[in-house]
């Protein structure tokens, strides 16, 4: 039985593939309606950002509202946690306050504390491990231009980082053939990697981990990069970016080696010039603001589930 009342999203490795296309399906009936049911009528979200953000606050909070619900925006700094209280204290107190928690957090680790010490689900915006809700957007962003995911092939060029480790799984349970292209040391996760092969047993995705990144774009439907420099990594942006420019950088010549009608997908924020060239992010290929739009339906549709 696929049920996801309740439920913790951490990563998408709790998620079957029936449950991750139940929530891709109600995403997508949520977009083409121009009246949102209010299926979060009296329900109160805590939005907690430990790291900043756009996408996953304004997606977030417009999700909740849009369904009725009322949300509430809590900065790290803020809030008690920036004074020492631990973070199951906050988890115990939120709970009896809250319907659900989402929060956006630099350890992983934290958030698993959360979810162990709080009874109301709790969901990833973002950690240092996974970017599940990045990726169930970016799901259906293929199904919107692909018209499928079983069968396609995705690459990922660049740092292997919390956006590929959950791209990787995301893909491996879903029937994606991926491939990822980053230089040696640079990730992704062991215990990612684990998980999608796992997952690719039964769904028949192939998976393969390469230096070359022509060789990882050959004959795909997308082209898939983030940020050489994630928050956090300041003080390795010098060294990240002599490792993976020019190499890694997705132009137009390395996106003519996909098929003609492939697309590049971003999670953003873009830095132009780094781990993409602007002829590429602002060019006819470019599924990117599509991609931004689907954070906000994908959100809507997780949470009108979990809740």
């Amino acid at each position: 039985m696929v049920g996801l009342k309740g439920r913790d999203i951490l990563s998408l490795v709790e998620l079957s593939a029936r449950e991750i296309d139940l929530i891709l399906k109600r995403s997508a009936m949520l977009a083409r309606r121009t009246r949102i049911p209010q299926q979060l009528k009296g329900k109160t979200v805590a939005l907690i950002f430990q790291k900043p953000s756009t996408r996953t606050r304004v997606s977030f909070e417009t999700a909740v509202a849009q369904q009725g619900g009322h949300p509430i925006y809590l900065s790290w700094n803020e809030m008690q946690l920036g004074r020492g209280e631990t973070i199951s204290d906050t988890a115990k107190v939120l709970n009896r306050y809250v319907n659900a928690i989402m929060a956006r957090v630099y350890s992983h680790d934290d958030l698993v504390v959360l979810a162990e010490n709080a009874e109301v689900p709790v969901i990833n915006g973002l950690s240092d491990k996974h970017h599940p809700c990045q990726i169930l957007a970016d799901l259906l962003t293929l199904i919107q231009y692909k018209k499928r995911l079983k069968g396609l092939k995705i690459a990922y060029v660049g740092d292997g980082n919390n956006v590929c480790n959950s791209l990787l799984i995301g893909c491996a349970k879903t029937g994606v053939d991926i491939a990822v292209a980053r230089p040696l040391g640079y990730g992704p996760d062991p215990e990612a990697i684990k998980h999608a092969e796992e997952a690719a047993r039964t769904s028949g995705a192939t998976i393969s981990i390469v230096e070359d990144p022509e060789e990882a774009v050959k004959g795909t439907d997308a082209i898939y990069t983030d940020t050489f420099v994630s928050m956090g990594m300041e003080k390795e942006k010098d060294t990240r970016l002599s490792t993976f420019i020019p190499k890694y950088q997705v132009t137009r010549r390395l996106l003519s080696h996909a098929k003609p009608g492939a697309i590049f997908l971003h999670c953003l924020p873009a830095h132009r010039g780094e781990e993409v060239t602007e002829d590429v992010i602002d060019g006819p290929q470019s599924a990117v603001w599509d991609e931004a739009e689907n954070r906000l339906h994908t959100a809507r549709g997780l949470l009108s589930l979990i809740l």
